[in-house]
């Protein structure tokens, strides 16, 4: 069995990379910025960029048949993390709202800088398809 790139239409079209691999029924999800569809990076601070930079990993995770519940691990990355600190009962209720009440194992990394200058978090993850709901992407 080899790898399966994942790359929703509804997100913008990469370059260089894969929103997603799939391989057996372990995905494995490519960092998300906060970028929209129109490929900038959305306004509102830590809060609204964590929206929809973990709604765009929501979405790779879709479109396999996962659930947000299959989540095994995911990484965040953040310029500030004072700043995710001092939101973060903002976030959590982000995080339920999207993804209910059950929380992966999870890793905060400080960092300098992400690849789009604008954005404050990158979220990536690995998530375990049960095969019942697996749906393996055709080119």
């Amino acid at each position: 069995m080899k790898p399966v790139p994942v790359n929703p239409a509804a997100l913008p079209t990469p370059s260089g990379f894969s929103h997603g691999t799939l391989h057996g029924n372990t995905l494995h999800l490519a960092g998300q910025t906060a970028l929209d569809r129109d490929m900038r990076i959305v306004a509102g601070g830590i809060v609204a960029q964590f929206r929809q930079a973990f709604g765009n990993v929501l979405t790779t995770l879709r479109e396999v048949g996962g659930e947000p519940a299959d989540l095994v691990s995911i990484t965040i990355y953040l310029t500030d993390i004072a700043d995710y600190q001092s939101h973060g009962k903002e976030i959590g209720k982000v995080w339920r709202e999207m993804a209910g009440p059950v929380y992966p194992a999870m890793a905060g990394i400080g960092c300098t800088g992400l690849w789009q200058p604008d954005a404050l978090i990158e979220i990536l993850g690995t998530a375990v398809i049960p095969d019942e709901r697996l749906r393996i992407p055709r080119d």
